[in-house]
């Protein structure tokens, strides 16, 4: 009998401690589009910031690396008589290189409770697009006290009560510079953060080139000015088209489209087209043009510091400092497979962790100083998770106390990733102790079965 318990326990050990030897490092955190979850290999990447400001305007401009230049958002490809969207939204990026570069800036002047300390988290609802458990409908980033609840998504509160908000300064204030919506135009798009993610009054610097009722695109490329009516989809996707060179679809430069122009496979047009945008949501222009070169982006963006659109836009004045937080979209991704920012305080002529000199002249005169910024990966962490029972930190919300002052970047990166595998994690976590119970009470038998075997002899 003890030499059955021997072998049995020598058996369990053995394959306990095979298949744990098999599985280790295999790890937990993979991609699963059907979750909408795709991790990058890079949790984190570095932005520079500079600003100066002078009577009327304030300045940014933004540094940060890319492996190519994102210019297109989404395309028509011909294809077999049939022009085909190429470009939607995904989990991760795109294979083929679509989705525009983006860099966004979150504003604010304290009035907005809670940003200075948890920057864009409290913006992060449930139900949010590109979520695992998004909303059947489309939600944007919101503020927290847009609804009569936390993080319910489709409980609003009265019209009243949003516009009282709004009048008090209940916003984000939103510069939005897109590679292939707002760029070649030379504008950012001017939005706000409040009840969703919206455009500031007025029309965003983009149409959308399709003619619905003779399904076709509404336009092409000049070919007297571009010298051709049509870029190429394999140096679309291959990234081989230039900034320098007719790349997006101007109002009042493209051709009106021929459908017998002789359309062959592989023939592209971008699927927007753009045009100057209008009203509050104009506010926002580009300096020169944003550029890559030498895999970075350089985007400087400049608007006044008045805008006379005080509902819309956040208005900044001489020796103030506001709250700012940072995003940036690259490498193809849309959605929120992005990378953001802790906040920051910018000061305008007032000390801060962003310094926006003062200037005379007709523009600024960059130094080499730069203000160093950290985005992270921020997984699917909401502003209604950080506040419950799920989140250790929750009592330190309540209490007020700043991220910064108990994680850095590295550390919320790391996080967020966990956070989209919490449940594969545990179970993970499960399996071990079990197996280190087994792998030790095997152990025990075994030890007992050979001490009762020399007994015996």
């Amino acid at each position: 009998m003890s030499t059955i318990k021997l072998l049995t326990a020598v058996g369990l050990f053995s394959g306990v401690l095979l298949y744990s030897w098999v599985t280790h490092g295999t790890g937990v955190v993979r991609d699963d589009p059907a979750r909408n979850i795709s991790v990058p290999e890079q949790l984190t990447v570095p932005l520079q910031v500079q600003a100066a400001y002078d009577d009327t305007a304030i300045f940014i401009r933004y540094r940060w690396p890319a492996e190519r230049p994102g210019i297109f958002h989404d395309v028509l490809r011909y294809q077999d008589g049939t022009w085909v969207v190429e470009g939607r939204e995904m989990p991760g990026p795109n294979p083929f290189g679509m989705h525009e570069d983006r860099v966004a800036m979150m504003l604010d002047d304290g009035s907005v409770p809670d940003f200075s300390r948890y920057g864009g988290y409290i913006t992060v609802g449930d139900g949010l697009a590109g979520l695992t458990d998004e909303a059947p409908e489309e939600v944007t980033k919101y503020l927290p006290l847009t609804r009569n609840r936390l993080g319910q998504w489709d409980d609003m509160a009265s019209e009243s009560e949003l516009l009282s908000k709004r009048e008090a300064g209940y916003f984000l204030d939103l510069w939005h510079w897109r590679a292939a919506r707002s760029n070649p135009v030379g504008e950012a798009d001017d939005q706000h953060v409040g009840t969703g993610r919206d455009g500031d009054a007025g029309s965003s610097s983009y149409a959308t080139n399709w003619d619905k009722d003779l399904e076709q695109p509404r336009v092409m490329f000049n070919m007297a000015s571009a010298g051709y009516k049509a870029l190429n989809w394999d140096d679309v996707a291959a990234g081989r088209i230039s900034q320098d060179q007719a790349y997006a679809l101007i109002e009042d430069e493209a051709a009106p489209f021929d459908p017998d122009a002789g359309w062959q496979n592989g023939d592209v047009l971008p699927r927007r087209i753009l045009r100057p945008a209008t009203g509050s949501r104009s506010d926002i222009r580009v300096v020169g043009q944003g550029r890559w070169a030498d895999g970075y982006w350089d985007v400087t963006l400049s608007r006044a510091l008045d805008t006379g659109n005080p509902q819309d836009d956040k208005i900044l004045q001489d020796h103030r400092v506001y709250d700012v937080a940072f995003a940036i979209h690259r490498n193809a991704t849309g959605g929120r497979w992005h990378y953001v920012s802790l906040p920051y305080r910018l000061g305008l002529a007032h000390e801060a962790d962003i310094n926006a000199s003062r200037f005379t002249g007709g523009a600024p005169t960059w130094g080499d100083a730069w203000s160093n910024v950290t985005l992270f990966y921020p997984g699917q962490v909401t502003w209604p998770m950080l506040n419950s029972a799920r989140h250790a930190g929750a009592g330190a919300i309540a209490a007020g106390i700043p991220v910064k002052s108990r994680h850095t970047p590295e550390q919320l990166a790391v996080y967020g990733v966990e956070v989209e595998f919490r449940d594969a994690i545990r179970r993970q976590w499960l399996f071990t102790l079990l197996a280190g119970l087994l792998l030790i009470g095997a152990f025990g038998v075994a030890l007992n079965a050979t001490i009762s075997s020399r007994k015996g002899a």
